[in-house]
Formats: C-alpha cells, sequence, structure tokens
C-alpha cells in the first residue's frame, strides 16, 4: 500500500532552462515552425511584383502547390511537368533557396501525418535533385495536419491539404 502511495505522489519540480532551438542546415529536414521571413513565397502570397522577390515568371506565380493523392507520396506526370519549371528556373537563377513544406489532410495519427508529409517533401526535392537543383539549395519540412489549406472534413477539404507547398527564398 505504502508503494501505490509512493507512485502517485507528484514529482519534485525541477527548475529547467528553456529548451535551446536545434539549429538544422539548409540540406537537412526538419518539423518546422512557421517561418516569419518577409523575402519568402508561398502559395497564396504571391499575385504582386512586391510579393514575388525571387522574380518568379509569370507562368510559375501561382503554381507553387503539389497536390498528392490520399495516402501517398506519389508526384503525377502533370505534376512532374510543373516540378520540371521549377528546375529550369532554380537552375538559372543563382542565390534563390527552395523551402519543401509537406502537409496531408487530418486523417491519420499526428505522428503518421508528420512522417507522411516529409515523404511527399522528400519525394519532390528528389525530383527537382534529379533535374540538377542543388540540394543545398532544397529544405523540407513537414507540417502534417497541423496547417490545413482548407478546413472542414469533406473530400474536397482533404483533397487541398494533401500538398507540399514551394516556398522560395534568397541564400
Amino acid at each position: 500500500m505504502l508503494a501505490l502511495l509512493a507512485a502517485c505522489s507528484s514529482p519534485k519540480k525541477v527548475d529547467e532552462a528553456p529548451a535551446e532551438p536545434v539549429a538544422k542546415s539548409e540540406s537537412e529536414s526538419a518539423v518546422a515552425q512557421p517561418d516569419a521571413s518577409d523575402d519568402a513565397v508561398s502559395a497564396g502570397m504571391v499575385g504582386d511584383a512586391s510579393s514575388n522577390p525571387v522574380g518568379l515568371p509569370p507562368e510559375l506565380v501561382n503554381r507553387l502547390v503539389i497536390y498528392f493523392p490520399f495516402d501517398s507520396d506519389a508526384i503525377s506526370s502533370a505534376d512532374l511537368d510543373l516540378l520540371s519549371q521549377h528546375a529550369r528556373f532554380l537552375n538559372g537563377k543563382a542565390g534563390v533557396s527552395l523551402r519543401l513544406e509537406g502537409h496531408t489532410d487530418e486523417r491519420g495519427t499526428r505522428e503518421y501525418n508528420i512522417g507522411l508529409g516529409e515523404r511527399r517533401a522528400q519525394a519532390v526535392r528528389r525530383a527537382l535533385a534529379l533535374q540538377g537543383v542543388a540540394e543545398s539549395r532544397l529544405a523540407t519540412v513537414s507540417y502534417g495536419e497541423e496547417r490545413p489549406a482548407m478546413g472542414g472534413e469533406g473530400e474536397e477539404a482533404f483533397t487541398k491539404n494533401r500538398r507540399v507547398e514551394l516556398v522560395y527564398g534568397s541564400n
């Protein structure tokens, strides 16, 4: 009986220093925190010259999202063509980097969705690297289900949330 009471006692409070953020290089992947940089270009943020600091060509400005089927990291042939255009832009534009943000719909556990978002971002990374984009210019991050593009539980919302966003920035 005494052992049970000891197991239920409150743990001692320990003074803890705030956790230090772990630095990751551009080529490493991570579960990211929101980016507050002013020079990032992402889906939904583009449309005029002031929000296109990297000089994306007009045909790419509003084409910064790759969508995926349910529970898959397979890239469609149409999206592979789009990634070829992005690779040509990157290969011709020194000083520009690209962060690939993987997302999922809300189905599945948080841990599974973080992993699936990472696999999607890595699939896009491989497609760009195969077309000559230097790995050092590419970074991946997974938000899993945490940053939906569209709220709700219907198939339309699920489809919009299964994506990788291409976020351009300066090196």
